[in-house]
């Protein structure tokens, strides 16, 4: 990709990103994403169709940059990865934006991006384990399934006043990714 263009994406997303910390995305116009851009507003456009498709990457960017980056599953795990912890971390220290774009009056562009990137996670991972757990049932619903389980904690978890720690978050999430019959240590026997 030409190293402009690169330039561009990335101020903008930047940019949405910091507004969206401080204002609901449906308050941040494109006027004021340009600005604290440095860009132009055909810019915006050049790259861009809406802000939600913006926030989409720049959510993703900044996961990147977090380390969030969910890993390849090679083997079963004993206990939640240290992916989840680095994702739900950066979750955590933006919250705010996540609970806007989470939540009943969010994205559905943003969610849509999250929700594809985890059932492709799921489905890799339930191929390379060659698990028979789902024998019978189309890998795409059950996919589906777990990643909208996953996504539900998480919403939940970051609705929760007190917000519990990351830990707690990663032991959730965890505990309901493997389900009634997976085992696992219990949050204190870590």
């Amino acid at each position: 990709m030409d190293v402009r263009v690169e330039r561009t994406r990335r101020a903008l997303q930047e940019a949405l990103f910091a507004l969206a910390r401080e204002h609901p995305l449906e308050e941040v116009t494109v006027a004021e994403i340009v600005t604290r851009a440095g860009v132009n507003r055909s810019s915006f456009y050049q790259h861009y169709s809406d802000k939600e498709t913006l926030l989409a990457d720049a959510l993703d960017a900044a996961a990147g940059l977090a380390g969030a980056d969910l890993p390849e599953v090679a083997e079963p795990l004993a206990g939640p990865p240290q992916a989840l912890f680095d994702y739900l971390s950066h979750l955590d220290e933006n919250a705010e934006v996540y609970r806007r774009v989470l939540g009943p009056h969010g994205s559905a562009v943003v969610m849509a991006r999250l929700r594809g990137r985890l059932e492709a996670i799921v489905q890799e991972g339930i191929t390379r384990s060659g698990t028979p757990a789902f024998e019978g049932l189309p890998l795409d619903v059950v996919s589906a399934g777990i990643a909208g389980s996953a996504l539900g904690v998480i919403e939940a978890w970051l609705a929760r006043e007190p917000r519990p720690s990351v830990a707690v978050a990663a032991d959730w999430v965890w505990r309901v990714l493997l389900g009634p019959g997976g085992s696992w240590p219990a949050a204190g026997e870590r």
